[in-house]
């Protein structure tokens, strides 16, 4: 169940594009909260604000923040211009946004009877964690090459709430976002993974997308109550839309759950169960008995996938040199290396399919 609370802002911590994170003053002390401005305008100090707080109740890591609901005493200005696509669908926050495929948009007659992908790379992965690292083993071995992000709903809604986005937007290590489903927030807005995919193709022009839930994965400790499941299924639209999908796995020396080390059973049951598609797997070549386990359960993939061996020579300095903190799960780089390297080669692996 949902826990409110009004509280007081009392200062203003810092802000990127289209969040801003605040201190709030409430009746058991003070917390850390996160407005969307888009959504209910910009809360400054002195103001009351209504708030969600159960991220903080259930002790969340990734979404650890209250959630501004409403600045009751100063409404954000009614939204104009077109748009028709409502993402966040009757939730009390339901957001009309202009999607690249509706009638009203411009790129609507671009996208009507768009197909193919025209071969371009997708690459997909479990979680949001894994975007910065493919950069950057993508852009250690083929700078300046235009990649755009394809965000699914299975985590965090608003792509404001990923702070890396923002960053990499900014020094252009991302020439766009694409939010689908029911995300919301993007550069540019979609209906569905298949049209996203179109979209970041043909709307951004790239030549590589990256597809992953946003931050905040859900998972059940079942073999199929996970929201990385979705991981399949854009693999699965990438190849129907004619790209060259590409399968990151999920791999963690340092993860405490037995089902993910190694390889995750998240890659194995999303490529091995749900892709129907064939896809190309780079599998690092991790050194040492972990790197033997980690060859070892990747086998069972081939039988539908390609697994491409990848070496990840040179790729820790890559990971260390990321514009963006570089976290999963509340892990840097140091202690679990081996999850950043494995993202680190499909980008590098990705950089060999380009020509």
């Amino acid at each position: 169940m949902i826990r409110w609370r009004m509280g007081e802002v009392t200062r203003i911590r810092r802000e990127w594009p289209g969040a801003v994170e605040l201190d709030v003053a409430v009746p058991e002390g003070e917390c850390r909260a996160l407005a969307y401005p888009p959504l209910v305008g910009r809360p400054e100090p002195g103001d009351e604000v209504l708030l969600n707080t159960t991220a903080l109740a259930m002790g969340l890591g990734t979404g650890g923040y209250a959630m501004v609901v409403a600045v009751p005493n100063r409404l954000p200005e009614d939204p104009a211009g077109p748009g028709h696509l409502v993402k966040a669908r009757y939730t009390p926050l339901q957001a009309t946004v202009l999607g690249a495929d509706e009638q009203d948009s411009p790129y609507h007659e671009l996208l009507r009877e768009a197909d193919s992908l025209d071969g371009m790379p997708v690459v997909v992965a479990d979680l949001h964690s894994a975007l910065a690292p493919i950069l950057c083993g993508l852009y250690a071995a083929r700078p300046g090459v235009r990649v755009a992000y394809v965000m699914l709903d299975g985590g965090a809604l608003p792509a404001w709430f990923s702070m890396s986005c923002a960053k990499l937007r900014e020094i252009g290590w991302l020439a766009g976002v694409v939010t689908v489903g029911q995300a919301f927030g993007g550069d540019v807005e979609a209906v569905t993974t298949h049209t996203g995919l179109l979209a970041a193709r043909h709307v951004l022009e790239a030549e590589v997308a990256i597809v992953t839930q946003g931050p905040g994965n859900l998972g059940t400790g079942t073999r199929w109550g996970f929201s990385g499941v979705s991981a399949g299924e854009a693999v699965n639209a990438a190849a129907v839309l004619r790209g060259r999908p590409v399968a990151a796995l999920r791999v963690s020396e340092g993860d405490k759950r037995e089902r993910h080390v190694g390889v995750s059973h998240h890659s194995l049951t999303a490529y091995g169960r749900v892709a129907l598609a064939p896809a190309q797997v780079p599998v690092p070549e991790l050194p040492g008995a972990f790197g033997e386990r980690v060859r070892d359960q990747a086998e069972m993939l081939a039988v539908r996938h390609e697994l491409v061996a990848v070496q990840v020579e040179g790729l820790r300095e890559a990971l260390a040199a990321a514009p963006v903190k570089l976290s999963t799960m509340g892990r840097g780089l140091e202690e679990d290396l081996a999850y950043f390297l494995t993202s680190a080669a499909a980008g590098r692996h990705v950089a060999t399919l380009l020509g």
